[in-house]
């Protein structure tokens, strides 16, 4: 049988794709639009394609029991993803992973959550079954501003006061891999279940700063939650449209944090047999 991963070139699709071959639990392939630059283990079978050319998703998913998709954020992920879910259908897979995001249904106004909760919703009225993880914040966004925090002394992401329960990309895939492994393995398709994906601890802004601190052997100071701000200097290298829709989620990160459901921590860690990773293990291992 085969696992169809779809976002495979990225930072959790990467981690997808090597969990699913350490454990051999059933053919790989990864769908690309380059595959040139894919540079997977020669197990994998690479599909070239993209998300709005229904015909290679057809291709890429004939024969496939089991999809993993990842939508990356795009001005048209929404209609990305309801493409490969109507052609996931039409190709007769049961079994689907699907990467959303926490608390989508609380970030209402954020294109990005808003969008991934449409996809929740649509999964559920096609009768699919699937398992929806929703991660937090990704500890990895933080290798974008480890020149500001050595360089200025400062922790400049507009995170609040409510707290961020930040996991780890390795972490993330692992999971996947888990429950890809755990669909494609039943006897028969299973119910929707979703999965809140979150680090070990809630961290807010002045947390951060200190973790930096500790790390670095120096004080390192959270100067605050200006999210105008933090929408100029990402205009600086991405759209505009992206760069507000990040704002808005910060600003969604100062009314309401990242905050894990009872019980998260310690089913993610049943699930892993070991614990997750810390925050302060990544920066340690990105400031080395």
């Amino acid at each position: 049988m085969t696992i169809l991963v779809i976002g495979a070139t990225g930072n959790v699709g990467r981690n997808v794709v090597e969990q699913l071959l350490s454990r051999g639990a059933a053919d790989v392939r990864a769908l690309v639009r380059d595959p040139s630059k894919a540079g997977f283990p020669t197990a994998v079978e690479v599909a070239q394609g993209d998300l709005l050319d229904v015909d290679s998703l057809r291709r890429a998913m004939s024969g496939v029991s089991t999809l993993f998709l990842l939508n990356g954020v795009v001005a048209d992920e929404y209609t990305q993803a309801l493409i490969a879910l109507n052609v996931a259908r039409e190709a007769g897979i049961e079994r689907i992973v699907y990467l959303s995001v926490i608390h989508s249904d609380i970030y209402v106004n954020v294109p990005h959550f808003a969008g991934k909760f449409g996809v929740e919703r649509m999964i559920e009225q096609m009768g699919l079954g699937a398992s929806i993880l929703r991660p937090a914040y990704y500890m990895d966004n933080e290798i974008t501003i480890k020149d500001v925090v050595t360089g200025y002394g400062i922790y400049p992401m507009p995170i609040g006061e409510k707290g961020l329960a930040m996991i780890d990309a390795r972490d993330v895939g692992e999971i996947a891999a888990l429950e890809l492994i755990r669909r494609e393995q039943s006897a028969t398709p299973l119910p929707i279940n979703r999965i809140n994906l979150v680090g070990p601890d809630t961290l807010t802004g002045n947390d951060a700063a200190a973790i930096w601190g500790d790390v670095l052997g120096r004080t390192i100071t959270f100067p605050g939650n200006d999210t105008a701000g933090f929408e100029q200097n990402l205009r600086q290298f991405m759209p505009g449209w992206m760069a507000f829709d990040m704002r808005l989620m910060a600003e969604r990160f100062l009314t309401d944090g990242m905050i894990p459901d009872a019980g998260d921590v310690d089913r993610l860690t049943s699930m892993l047999g070991r614990p997750l990773r810390s925050y302060r293990d990544y920066v340690a291992q990105i400031v080395d």
